[in-house]
């Protein structure tokens, strides 16, 4: 099913054209890696997305399980030297760049959950020290790992919309968490991944499951207004 599930991505960054890739985390099953030296940076990463499509600038998270190992070694410029796609950047100041940003569009990519409906729900430490800054901020989507599925959701009070992208390689049997106050767009609880098109008017998210098929689309609009 990996195989299958590698393919299709393949074959999805070559029709889009795609400019980079996400990692959502856990990029190093099950313990990360040791060190620089740590032969699963090539035998994980390297030898397995050789396709020309995804030869392109690869934008990694650190999960959960990144940290079991030397975490550090992910960020280490030493790796962009045996893999020139490979991007892990610590972010020191996720504040000042959101709110210095003019960006059309603004989206923040975590590994960890804010707002779940399934398995691990929402991560408290994050709803009570990164939400409020994402919305003073008008971040418009929150994308994440965690929870292997492809989910869709968003509260009611916010603006903010939560995506899910974390079946690349595990999925998980439906396992619904209580959801008053939010809206459940789509849930699929199978192997799958997801892509982004953006322009400064228009955006684009789409859910593929393994076979490449089109589960799932949203797509938002906003109107530029000209400044006289």
């Amino acid at each position: 099913m990996l195989r299958t599930s590698l393919s299709q991505m393949e074959k999805t960054g070559q029709q889009l054209d795609i400019d980079f890739v996400v990692s959502t985390g856990n990029n190093f099953y099950n313990d990360g890696l040791k060190g620089v030296n740590d032969p699963a940076f090539q035998e994980s990463f390297t030898k397995i997305y050789t396709s020309k499509s995804l030869q392109k600038p690869w934008y990694s998270l650190l999960g959960n399980h990144d940290y079991r190992g030397d975490a550090k070694a992910q960020l280490n410029p030493i790796l962009r030297k045996i893999d020139s796609r490979w991007l892990c950047f610590s972010m020191q100041d996720l504040e000042l760049a959101l709110r210095e940003s003019n960006a059309n569009w603004k989206i923040v990519v975590g590994h960890h959950t804010i707002r779940s409906v399934i398995h691990h729900g929402d991560t408290p430490e994050l709803i009570d020290q990164l939400l409020p800054m994402l919305e003073a901020n008008n971040v418009d989507f929150y994308m994440n790992g965690h929870d292997h599925c492809l989910e869709h959701i968003n509260y009611f009070v916010s603006r903010i919309q939560y995506l899910t992208s974390g079946a690349g390689s595990k999925a998980w049997r439906r396992d619904d968490k209580k959801h008053n106050h939010c809206e459940v767009h789509y849930f699929y609880d199978g192997q799958g991944f997801m892509s982004v098109q953006l322009n400064r008017t228009d955006a684009s998210m789409v859910f593929y499951n393994v076979f490449g098929e089109r589960r799932y689309q949203w797509n938002a609009s906003r109107q530029l207004h000209s400044v006289m």
